[in-house]
């Protein structure tokens, strides 16, 4: 039985570190049309802060309605790394930009010169 009281009573300390005050949000506005354009920001006491503007557009072969936007977030990771991301997001996907991000290795130049060649050779279509 006392097992049982010291566990409830570390589990209780466990979740009352864990419990985080309320923040306060320091700016907020949005606005939103009835074409499909809209545009948001906010922006947080603790030193969270976004913003993102979208509307409709017709994009692609076919036309097709999407919504495109672009914006940008940033808050400070729990090692207090801060970490700021632009991002454009359209019929390709989701684009984002940032100094933590990776960055892939260069397209060795073997490998550059052979895809060069065979944009610049195609072989006719009914060949496999």
């Amino acid at each position: 039985m006392k097992f049982l009281i010291v566990t409830l009573a570390l589990a209780a300390v466990a979740l009352a570190q864990h419990q985080q005050q309320p923040v306060a949000i320091l700016k907020q506005a949005q606005d939103i049309s009835p074409e499909g354009a809209y545009s948001y920001t906010y922006e947080t006491e603790n030193g969270i802060a976004a913003s993102e503007q979208g509307s409709l557009q017709h994009v692609g072969p076919k036309n097709d309605p999407a919504i495109v936007a672009q914006g940008s977030f940033q808050y400070t990771a729990p090692d207090g790394t801060p970490i700021a991301v632009s991002y454009a997001a359209d019929e390709n996907g989701f684009h984002p930009q940032g100094a933590h991000l990776p960055v892939a290795p260069a397209v060795p130049e073997l490998i550059q010169r052979a895809v060069a060649y065979v944009l610049a050779h195609p072989q006719p279509e009914n060949q496999q």
